[in-house]
Formats: structure tokens, C-alpha cells, sequence
């Protein structure tokens, strides 16, 4: 598996400061949303609490509530003034609740949550362990976990571009498919199942897909990144490289998605860790159990 570390604090404070130019730029996240919401055509039962992890302005959140208009939705983000946009979504005849919280530290009860969608989040949490660890405590069994994330190959000509200005990573980097559906089985999700999508966007200069990254708040927050301005001479370099790859008068960028679901498995089901696969019950169950034995 491929190891980085990405700087919490710093996604945080893209987000944030993306809260009002965000919806400006989202076209290929409103592209994804609309394939990501045919996956729940899987889950045929009445869901109580749907919960949208990284649910940014809520454009996401407030589809999962027409879908949905019995159930409790959650729009949860890690940046406030993303919940503070969101609430622009959230009508008084389909209202969601708003929650500041973390993927990997989900703010809700064990077996709580019958639908858990992410749309383009889940890239920006480094640690697959704890996040799918996290998805399967708050799923109830049964619940369906439905995501998109960023592969490795999104935005190859930026990150190829800037390779023939320095060696410094200036470019976010992905995790790839099989590392991701790795990490679901061993947190224990049931049957899941992933694709990749490839999106290639054009645009008339590389400044403007410099500035949609900005406006969107998806911009490097690799903790080995370089600190400090980039010099023009680099910048410049990386400009003309990007400029060779112009194809038929526009600037490519490519956007290699993956699309997921899973489901929650049944209380008990082991999961895979370092020593074997360990089993977990509730000590309600357990004393239940062993009450049991006892007559």
C-alpha cells in the first residue's frame, strides 16, 4: 500500500475557505453524485438515519432527503463554514440536521445509521483503518455504505507538469482501488464492490483548473510538501510543460474515480487484524450468553 500523510488541520482550512466558491466549481462532483445515488437502488428497505459524511455545501445531502423525506438526514462535515452553506440547501418542508465531525471520528452511536454516503471525501482521510473501522461501528447490520473517492491517477498532467519543474510533491496523491477494497475486507464490510471511472475535463489554460482546485479547497495537503512560495521560474516551467499536452486547443485533466458499496456486517462477524481475524460481540450479548450456559 502506498503511504502518505495528509495534514488534517490544512484540509480543514482548504474547506473552509472553499465554502463560498465551492459550488462555482463542483460540476464533476455533481456528475459523480448523480452516478453515486444510483447505487442505492441496492437498499429496497426504509432507511431511519441517513448520515452524508463530507457533506460539503449539501447540494448531496438534500437529494438523500427527497429520496428519502421519512428519514433522519445528516449533513457532516469537518469545516463549518461548509455546514454554515449547507443550510442554504435545507428547506423547512425537507429539513437535515448539520454536524461538524470527522470521517474517521464519526460523532454518532454504534449501529446507528442505515445509509452511509460519501461523495468525494473519503480521499482527504489518510488512515483507511480507522475509517472504515469507523463506517462499520456506526452502520446497523444490513446498512449500506455507499462512497466515491479520487484514484491515483487524477490529475496526471498536473502532477506530470509540475515533475519537469522540481521533484517536490505540489499535486494531492490517492489511494488506489485494490488498497481501498482491501482495507474494507479487513475492516470487515460485507461484499463489496468497486469500479473506476475516468473523467477528463478540458480547460482553455492550466491556470483555470489551478484556480477550480482552489475554489473547490482541493488543493495538496500532503504533510511532505514543499513549504514556502513557489518560485516563478518553477511555476513558469510547470506552465509550459502543461501547455505541451494541449490536444485539439484545450488542456486535459483526467479525474480517475472510484465508486463503492458495502454493506454492514451482522453483529459478531470477525474482521481481519494483525493477529488473525478477531470477533466482536456486546457484553449484553456476551453475559446474555453465558447466563445461558449456566442453566
Amino acid at each position: 500500500m502506498t503511504t502518505f500523510e495528509l495534514d488534517q488541520q490544512l484540509v480543514r482550512r482548504h474547506f473552509g475557505h472553499a465554502a463560498g466558491s465551492y459550488e462555482r466549481h463542483d460540476v464533476l462532483q455533481r456528475e459523480v453524485q448523480a452516478a453515486l445515488l444510483e447505487r442505492l437502488d441496492f437498499y429496497t428497505a426504509m432507511p431511519q438515519r441517513v448520515v452524508d459524511v463530507g457533506a460539503g455545501t449539501g447540494r448531496g445531502t438534500a437529494l438523500l432527503k427527497q429520496r428519502y423525506p421519512k428519514a433522519e438526514v445528516i449533513a457532516l462535515d469537518l469545516a463549518v463554514p461548509m455546514l454554515r452553506a449547507a443550510k442554504q440547501h435545507s428547506s423547512w418542508r425537507k429539513p437535515f440536521m448539520r454536524v461538524c465531525g470527522e470521517a474517521a471520528a464519526l460523532p454518532l452511536a454504534d449501529r446507528s445509521v442505515d445509509v452511509l454516503h460519501s461523495n468525494l471525501c473519503f480521499q482527504w482521510i489518510d488512515d483507511l483503518t480507522a475509517l472504515f473501522g469507523e463506517c462499520v461501528r456506526v452502520l446497523k447490520p444490513g446498512g449500506l455504505l455507499v462512497f466515491s473517492s479520487f484514484g491515483p491517477d487524477t490529475l496526471k498532467e498536473l502532477r506530470a507538469a509540475w515533475a519537469e519543474a522540481d521533484q517536490s510533491p505540489h499535486v494531492s496523491r490517492f489511494l488506489d482501488m485494490h488498497d481501498v477494497g482491501d482495507a474494507m475486507l479487513n475492516a470487515g464490510l460485507r461484499d463489496p464492490v468497486l469500479d473506476v471511472f475516468r473523467y477528463t475535463l478540458t480547460y482553455s489554460e492550466p491556470r483555470k483548473l489551478l484556480e477550480e482546485l482552489q475554489g473547490l479547497g482541493a488543493t495538496n495537503a500532503d504533510r511532505s510538501r514543499e513549504r514556502g512560495l513557489t518560485g516563478k521560474s518553477r511555476y513558469r516551467r510547470m506552465l509550459a510543460a502543461y501547455e505541451a499536452m494541449r490536444t485539439e486547443g484545450r488542456i486535459p485533466a483526467t479525474w480517475e474515480v472510484v465508486g463503492a458499496h458495502a454493506w454492514g456486517p451482522p453483529v459478531g462477524q470477525p474482521r481481519r487484524g494483525a493477529g488473525g481475524e478477531i470477533a466482536s460481540f456486546s457484553i449484553d450479548q456476551l453475559r446474555g450468553s453465558r447466563a445461558r450456559q449456566g442453566q
